[in-house]
């Protein structure tokens, strides 16, 4: 069984494509291709056909993960396909709520880290805190693997 994976933010730039390639980076690190597809979308189409924000690409890069990116909206695909659709703000689960999402399990990245005490990962395209969302999407995305492995029992 292959399980998708879908992190979502407004344009695709900056906090899901950061999460797309930190929760890779998890996944091949516990072994775990074969069974669990990642990707990132946005639900605005400001940005369709970018590539990560240079702040996003400097930080992915400093903590060694590799990552290409081009920016793309949400598509009925994704909503079709994904089991997990991951938002790093409430503004996102609205967008998802209004484009029908009927399936997958829809939640902020931020719920798999309680630990934390917040709930929105902040948009640094804004704050330029890109160091500090890396440390919010780092324990975010460990606590959503962690969730889909007991999950799914992998």
């Amino acid at each position: 069984m292959l399980i998708n994976v879908t992190f979502v933010c407004l344009g695709n730039i900056c906090r899901s494509p950061m999460a797309e390639a930190v929760f890779k980076h998890m996944v091949k690190q516990a072994g775990l291709e074969s069974q669990i597809r990642v990707s990132s979308c946005g639900t605005g189409s400001w940005h369709i056909g970018e590539r990560a924000h240079p702040g996003t690409q400097r930080v992915l890069h400093d903590h060694g993960i590799p990552y290409e990116h081009t920016a793309r909206r949400l598509s009925p695909t994704d909503l079709s396909t994904s089991n997990y659709l991951v938002a790093m703000d409430n503004e996102n689960i609205e967008g998802l709520r209004r484009a029908g999402v009927t399936q997958a399990e829809v939640g902020l990245l931020l719920n798999y880290a309680p630990h934390l005490g917040i709930q929105e990962v902040p948009d640094p395209y804004y704050t330029h805190r890109f160091e500090e969302v890396f440390r919010l999407v780092e324990a975010g995305c460990a606590g959503l693997l962690a969730h889909i492995r007991e999950k799914e029992g992998l």
